[in-house]
């Protein structure tokens, strides 16, 4: 099969999960033997424009003409039968879907809720917001400018949404949006996506890595992420306090914007911050210790670090939100708390740390569910079977005009 993947890299100042996942998925794809050609752009040549590339980046969001025929000049040229696209924002923009009208079918990632959302994370005021999904329209996004608390920043966002809203982009121009999680599915389809075209294939972990054994871990818990509200790291920091210094070690990867601010908190605490790690290390750390927490206070979409806990045999301890507790099941693979509750957060994971048996079980449960569901092998299976759904549909509509 020939493959046309299109990607709009984030700027090197905001790692993102998104660019490792397309890159993933590029390999798998060429390790079966697909055909694939590459079509991307970087925001960092963004960057070095200054204020002439915010102003570029702001006029290419909604709609980019000089890229819609590029991409149909390479569909043509290479006879390809799939484009899939992972992320438009802010350089390729969805005119790459009218481009290919009739030319390859047609599939987009949704690693976050952009299409209906121009904060592409539901949350406003440190609280889940999800008014322009359930309104069907991008103006609360502008009366709260919602993107960088900016109405000006937030502006070609909205119009984005609004625009292909209205023109019935993903009505009509799109033959298959795959979803990172039921949930997020639901969540879609209910803010206008047709749902005869929604699937879920969630991340995968390539290889089968080793599980290091129980009694050789670190008697710690981990987590990694950034280090923002969204996060729910404050209210994590919370239930450390309550626990006190019999708690046990907490090491955080990562760093963001309220580090400072949980340094504070943790001061006197068996905390342990270790800064932004490369990926090799974080998921170390993952591996090494005996649970991975995550108390996000947003709808992820399908956090990275899960299933690389699972990979390792590590069980992980979620906030009942968004996908977090249809991935995560209690007593089997992990741990579940009220989000944005400390004293929840502290009885359930203080409950299986003094169960020591259980939380091994948990691990292997952990592992388990990621031989079942997140192997790159049954990650590749999903794929071609959305790629087949997706040109069976591109095909009907072809025979529609």
């Amino acid at each position: 099969m020939k493959i046309l993947l299109g990607h709009n890299y984030y700027r090197s100042s905001s790692p993102s999960g998104e660019n490792l996942v397309y890159e993933m998925e590029r390999d798998l794809l060429s390790r079966n033997g697909h055909t694939v050609s590459e079509f991307i752009r970087n925001s960092d040549t963004l960057s070095k424009e200054g204020i002439a590339g915010v102003i570029k980046g702001a006029a290419q969001t909604p709609w980019n003409t000089f890229v819609a025929k590029d991409v149909k000049k390479r569909l043509v040229s290479e006879s390809t039968d799939v484009l899939h696209v992972h992320n438009t924002f802010p350089m390729i923009s969805p005119s790459v879907f009218w481009a290919a009208r009739g030319l390859s079918a047609r599939v987009i990632t949704l690693h976050n809720y952009r299409l209906f959302c121009a904060n592409a994370i539901p949350m406003r005021g440190g609280n889940v917001c999800t008014e322009c999904l359930d309104k069907r329209s991008a103006a609360p996004a502008m009366r709260h400018g919602c993107y960088r608390n900016s109405r000006l920043a937030t502006a070609p966002l909205a119009a984005n949404v609004a625009l292909h809203r209205r023109m019935g982009t993903w009505q009509n121009q799109v033959d298959a949006f795959i979803c990172l999680s039921n949930f997020q599915k639901e969540l879609m389809i209910d803010a206008g996506l047709p749902k005869h075209k929604v699937h879920v294939k969630p991340n995968f972990y390539p290889g089968m890595p080793e599980v290091k054994p129980w009694m050789a871990r670190r008697p710690a818990v981990v987590f990694a992420g950034r280090l923002g509200a969204e996060k729910g790291v404050v209210t994590l920091l919370k239930a450390w306090r309550m626990w006190g210094v019999n708690a046990p070690e907490l090491r955080i990867v990562g760093d963001g914007p309220l580090r400072r601010e949980l340094e504070e908190m943790a001061e006197g605490l068996p905390v342990t911050f270790l800064g932004q790690l490369q990926m090799e290390e974080a998921q170390r750390e993952i591996a090494e210790n005996m649970l991975q927490i995550l108390p996000s206070e947003w709808f992820e979409g399908f956090p990275m670090v899960i299933r690389e806990a699972f990979a390792f045999g590590t069980p992980a301890a979620v906030s009942n939100i968004g996908p977090l507790p249809s991935i995560v099941t209690k007593g089997l693979n992990g741990v579940v708390f009220e989000a944005s509750d400390a004293a929840s957060l502290l009885a359930e994971v203080k409950g299986a740390w003094a169960a020591p048996d259980l939380l091994q079980r948990l691990g292997v449960g952990a592992r388990a569910e990621f031989e079942t569901k997140y192997t790159e092998q049954a990650n590749y299976q999903q794929l071609q079977d959305i790629y087949k759904e997706a040109k069976d549909v591109a095909k009907f509509e072809l025979s529609k005009r």
